[in-house]
């Protein structure tokens, strides 16, 4: 049985539903830090491509150039919300087939080449992109007065297209 993998999976997918509701939500051109929201988004994107798996043994997107991962760092590539969502998809694809693979007895293993556990990296990464939509949520909620809708169970949520939602006695409903 797989208990530690299977929660890992239960609770990654919501952390993806999350940032695709912030990027579909949010202003891609206002700025946070100096960077324009859309390159926090690839930043996010990014490291969870590269560092939930293994930062070591990692191939870059085709369109990636180098240090576009970092919003301080000048880009001449632009991405679109379409290209940054089909990204997304891409990466969402990946990790649930990675976690796939493994047994929770790797979990506790360090990839080739890489100094962090299979855990550690995972953990990295929900923080990482927890932290992130977060912040492109911030943003949006002050630019519209509302906070884009968060996932925190899969199994109690449709991705029904609503992208803004209010709290009531704890629970989330349509606005």
């Amino acid at each position: 049985m797989n208990i530690l993998v299977n929660v890992i999976k239960d609770t990654v997918v919501p952390n993806f539903l999350n940032i695709r509701t912030s990027i579909r939500a949010y202003d891609r051109d206002a700025l946070c830090c100096g960077a324009p929201c859309w390159r926090w988004a690839y930043h996010a994107l990014h490291s969870a491509d590269k560092w939930f798996i293994n930062p070591y043994d990692y191939e870059e997107p085709e369109f990636h150039e180098e240090g576009m991962d970092n919003p301080d760092n000048p880009t001449g590539v632009v991405l679109s919300d379409e290209q940054l969502l089909a990204y997304l998809d891409q990466i969402e694809a990946k990790t649930l087939a990675y976690l796939d693979s493994l047994t929770d007895d790797m979990l506790s293993e360090k990839p080739e080449n890489c100094p962090y556990t299979r855990m550690e990296l995972a953990l990295r990464q929900y923080r990482h992109l927890s932290f992130h939509t977060g912040m492109l949520n911030g943003q949006t909620a002050l630019a519209t007065g509302q906070f884009p809708m968060w996932v925190s169970q899969t199994d109690k949520y449709v991705d029904d297209g609503i992208l803004f939602g209010r709290y009531r006695k704890g629970q989330v409903t349509a606005k």
